[in-house]
């Protein structure tokens, strides 16, 4: 079981989680993080140090976050790996908490 970024990221990509994380699972997007579910080794650090609140236990996803499962694996395959914290996106505050933000993904 692997940790998954969800749809809260998107627009905001606060970087913290990156600085916790003892192995290289963390992938950087225009606008959104993942975690490549194949480094992952559910150390459950990351979880608590996402400013959004939008990282969770593979089996413990909100409800209507089950495609981020797919797209953390996927997209963890084409971005490049971040390994230490960067400034959020520069309206990452008033992007934080906003629902229905998928079609804003940048992939």
């Amino acid at each position: 079981m692997a940790f998954v970024v969800t749809e809260n990221c998107i627009k905001c990509r606060f970087t913290d989680c990156v600085d916790v994380c003892p192995v290289d699972c963390f992938h950087v997007g225009p606008n959104f993080l993942v975690i490549d579910p194949d480094e992952c080794i559910d150390c459950t650090l990351c979880e608590p140090e996402c400013p959004a609140n939008a990282i969770f236990a593979e089996d413990e996803l909100p409800e209507g976050q089950e495609i981020f499962i797919q797209l953390n694996a996927e997209l963890s395959k084409k971005w490049p790996v971040i390994t230490e914290v960067q400034d959020p996106l520069s309206d990452a505050d008033d992007w934080n908490g906003k629902a229905d933000k998928l079609a804003l993904l940048e992939k």
